[in-house]
């Protein structure tokens, strides 16, 4: 004879979860997707700090490059021995007075990047005078700037030779 309710109950029994089985292989395969996942993040967060560090550099480059327009047009003053390029970097924050106007300053920056890379507002500085890849600033003005990162890009350049 045939119960009812032991049927339904075993029934419900087999219905109601998963099995071994199925755990594991849901396991395996959230396994396999993290370590293709993770990698992955890791090398897109790095290729952002290395965009935020290009534009940081642009950015600033680009100010010391107005920052020498305006001198050769002769609408700032220019310090002795500088070229024409702004004496420190702070310069470009601070802002310099337009000759000719009263109280008027022109300012080429808002602040001073913070390098993606060391999480600090420090750059190296090379002056007109330094050599195009050295490492110790001169002093006598500031040309360009670099990062002060020891690291290397994911194309293998150090990051101080951008």
């Amino acid at each position: 004879m045939h119960r009812p309710n032991t049927d339904r109950a075993r029934r419900c029994r087999r219905e109601g979860g998963f099995t071994l089985v199925e755990m594991v292989v849901t396991c395996a395969v959230m396994v396999i997707l993290a370590s293709v996942i993770f990698p992955t993040a890791r090398v897109t967060e790095r290729r952002m700090k290395e965009a935020e560090l290009k534009a940081a550099l642009r950015d600033m480059r680009y100010a010391i490059d107005d920052y020498k327009r305006y001198s050769d047009a002769g609408m700032i003053p220019v310090d002795l021995g500088t070229d024409g390029y702004p004496k420190e970097l702070d310069t470009l924050v601070d802002g310099v007075n337009i000759v000719g106007q009263v109280d008027k300053k022109a300012k080429f920056l808002r602040r001073i990047p913070i390098d993606p890379m060391t999480g600090k507002a420090e750059w190296g500085l090379r002056s007109y005078q330094d050599e195009v890849d050295s490492e110790s600033w001169g002093g006598e003005n500031v040309y360009d700037v670099y990062s002060l990162s020891g690291g290397t890009s994911i194309d293998g350049v150090s990051y101080s030779k951008w």
